[in-house]
């Protein structure tokens, strides 16, 4: 049964995940888009910060900080 796809920040801190879905407002796109947050690509969830926002993630080889409701707009499949 393949696996289905949650928020990015459903994932636990360190679990690995594919990118399926970017929900986010056009205007919003295109910074992730420069930064390679693509539909397709790997990230890791590194970690939350104190308070929950912003939220850490690895794409591409870099860290990268999302705000929380952005975050929650990336859908991804663990694994």
């Amino acid at each position: 049964m393949p696996a289905a796809t949650q928020p990015l920040t459903s994932l636990p801190a360190g679990v690995r995940g594919v990118v399926t879905e970017i929900k986010l407002p056009p205007e919003h796109r295109p910074r992730l888009l420069e930064m390679g947050l693509l539909v397709g690509t790997p990230v890791e969830l590194v970690r939350f910060a104190p308070l929950g926002d912003p939220v850490e993630i690895k794409v591409r080889g870099y860290n990268l900080s999302l705000r929380k409701h952005e975050a929650e707009m990336i859908l991804v499949k663990a694994g």
